[in-house]
């Protein structure tokens, strides 16, 4: 189970200032959480499958049809700067 200083040490590491009442609270509650994990680990789960998730996903997918296409002239009048023919963008990667 966790102890004091375990406490002490979680809450700098997360940056907190805790009174002595606050770390004996917290102490006590991930006492309480790990005490329910305990219990969890006891059950038998022989022949459970595994899962990720309580419901099962299903990605809809659909066709990668081209579609319509903006002419170089709608591109243009749409984009806020251009450059040899080509929209020119903010540059986002450094390079050394």
């Amino acid at each position: 189970m966790i102890d004091a200083a375990q406490v002490s040490h979680l809450a700098h590491l997360a940056r907190l200032e805790l009174t002595p009442q606050e770390r004996e609270t917290m102490r006590h509650d991930l006492n309480t959480i790990l005490g329910h994990f305990e219990q969890l680990s006891a059950v038998d789960t022989t022949g459970v499958e595994e899962m990720q998730r309580p419901v099962a996903l299903v990605n809809v997918l659909r066709d990668d049809v081209p579609g319509e296409v903006f002419g170089a002239g709608v591109v243009a009048a749409l984009a806020p700067e251009m450059e040899g023919g080509f929209v020119r963008v903010p540059r986002t990667v450094e390079t050394d």
